[in-house]
């Protein structure tokens, strides 16, 4: 018991990006900074009423620090090269709770999952030609056809990818990471990714980084570039786009290509680049579009924006189904979902 405290209890100190002494000021002195440090090496647990303390400082319930369940992360490829060290460890904390969270109420249910790459026997790519193949070969795999993708969170959760979403630093994108060796994880920022065509086109980067091998003699800004070329190529096929607006253009419509975004939630400007790199307009007519944008300050916020849904409800579809089945109480699902038994009455019981 004591281990698996000390455990949580650090867990939830680098959740919150405090120190040792920070705990201790935040307890306005009255444990000192020694006595904390014995919690988090399991030498003493603490009684209810410094529990309770604990829990409020470190915004989690109680049950937080007695969660059993044990979830290793493994190397995490972030968007950005470098993170302050502080940053990396309360993205990766939340990660780490949030999917501990998950893991525990597929346990509850007895539900086994095991992810196979689809695109594990694909040789290393290196240009465009084997990203877009790629696409190709998954969306094959995946049964999706050339059509729109309804809610990209979904499908990678119903693959057996957890999505998690994350408020980090405003450098940060996306990170993708394996937890216990085996388990597919996408994180995403929405601080960084407001927009829904955003996090589609952030979530299926990741996922290049997840199931595609890169040539080693590639470059970091290369591979980063061959990543946004198979999100959007997963977004919009390229006989689809040729669909939407033939295999020639001299230029294109914003109206045309607002409802392009519309249809199937990617970007006018990233509809804009993929139907340059499938030859269907120039570079000359690319220049004079990205200048628009950067004129009309458009660059962040498009002038006509996609509001599909695209948030997975997973993880609280298996919360509701275990209090249907009688597999765990209404404070075990508040306490799953990081919530107090009140709130989760307020939030979730009243829908």
């Amino acid at each position: 018991m004591r281990n698996i405290f000390a455990e949580r209890f650090k867990s939830a100190r680098l959740l919150n990006g405090l120190s040792l002494q920070d705990v201790a000021d935040k307890l306005e002195n009255k444990i000192t900074r020694q006595a904390i440090y014995r919690y988090e090496k399991g030498e003493v647990l603490p009684d209810s009423e410094m529990l309770y303390e604990l829990s409020k400082i470190f915004k989690v319930q109680n049950d937080f620090f007695f969660r059993p369940i044990k979830v290793e992360i493994g190397k995490v490829e972030y968007r950005k090269l470098q993170l302050p060290a502080k940053e990396e460890a309360i993205i990766e904390e939340k990660t780490r709770d949030y999917i501990s969270r998950y893991l525990e109420i597929e346990e509850i249910l007895s539900i086994k999952v095991g992810f196979v790459n689809p695109l594990e026997n694909l040789p290393a790519v290196s240009d465009y030609l084997h990203v877009n193949e790629a696409a190709i070969t998954l969306r094959e795999k995946w049964n999706l056809g050339a059509g729109a993708i309804a809610n990209v969170a979904e499908l990678l959760e119903d693959r057996h990818i957890k999505i998690v979403k994350l408020s980090g630093h405003t450098d940060f994108d996306g990170l993708q990471t394996k937890v216990n060796g085996t388990i597919p994880v996408i994180a995403y920022n929405e601080i960084r990714n407001k927009n829904k065509d955003r996090i589609r086109f952030t979530l299926l980067h990741e996922l290049a980084h997840l199931l595609l091998k890169f040539d080693s003699k590639l470059t970091h800004g290369r591979i980063e570039k061959l990543c946004h070329q198979f999100a959007g190529a997963m977004l919009l096929p390229e006989n689809a786009l040729v669909q939407e607006i033939g295999i020639s253009r001299n230029r294109l419509e914003l109206m045309e290509l607002g409802n392009i975004k519309k249809q199937y939630g990617v970007s006018m400007q990233a509809i804009v680049m993929r139907a340059n790199i499938c030859g269907i307009v120039g570079d000359k007519y690319k220049k004079e579009f990205f200048e628009l944008f950067e004129n009309n300050n458009w660059k962040t916020d498009e002038p006509i924006t996609y509001n599909n849904n695209e948030e997975s409800g997973r993880f609280e579809q298996l919360i509701y189904r275990a209090l249907a089945e009688e597999l765990i109480s209404i404070s075990k699902a508040a306490a799953l979902m990081n919530l107090s038994i009140i709130e989760f009455k307020r939030t979730y019981l009243t829908m």
